[in-house]
């Protein structure tokens, strides 16, 4: 049942930049989205997002954070959490251009983790939760999404979180459904298995603190 209720969806800081080189991924910009790139997410959002995927173009990353009530209405909601600097993640830019997003923030901003996470997940616990990546149809599979989650973990890190967490689902039905981000992602990253929950797994990367 849960697993259906998740089709209702899925100054500026340089965060990192590649050194020039031969991949075509060499330009690519991560920056983190802060309330004077409202324009460049909605754009993103608007027109880049999901041109292959238009079922799912009222989303706004909305899922973790409000209920879907049609594009307008989520678009709305989207542009206001972020100017009340209440959405937190990661833009990639290439050539100036936003190609990617990362929905990332400690734990307890994710209102839906709640129940998502029966009974609900420990207060108590320094988590950053990675939620959602959103990569442009012409930028896939070159590195972006591993890009934006690197920033994710050295952003947690500098905050003093202990672990970095996802949800990656264990059997999506259609590469949309990989919106949480693959396992293989993870793995790759340094994260292990937490728990497993049924239809998603709980992974979790130990985090270098600041001494």
């Amino acid at each position: 049942m849960i697993y259906h209720h998740l089709l209702g969806c899925a100054g500026r800081k340089e965060i990192s930049q590649c050194t020039p080189s031969r991949s075509p991924m060499s330009n690519l910009v991560v920056k983190e989205l802060t309330p004077s790139l409202r324009d460049d997410f909605l754009l993103f959002f608007d027109n880049i997002a999901f041109t292959d995927n238009p079922e799912w173009s009222d989303c706004y990353c909305s899922l973790y954070h409000f209920a879907n009530k049609g594009k307008a209405e989520s678009r709305r909601q989207a542009s206001s959490l972020i100017e009340e600097d209440r959405m937190h993640g990661f833009l990639a830019y290439d050539s100036g251009k936003p190609v990617g997003w990362c929905n990332a923030a400690p734990r307890g901003s994710y209102p839906a983790l709640h129940w998502l996470m029966s009974p609900g997940p420990d207060k108590a616990e320094r988590v950053g939760s990675i939620v959602c990546f959103v990569v442009a149809s012409s930028h896939r599979s070159q590195g972006v999404a591993s890009r934006l989650l690197d920033a994710a973990c050295q952003k947690f890190s500098r905050e003093g979180l202990g672990f970095a967490e996802a949800y990656p689902v264990k059997k999506p039905a259609s590469a949309a459904w990989d919106f949480p981000g693959p396992l293989s992602i993870y793995l790759k990253s340094g994260f292990s298995t937490h728990r497993d929950a049924d239809w998603y797994l709980v992974v979790r990367k130990r985090l270098e603190t600041p001494g």
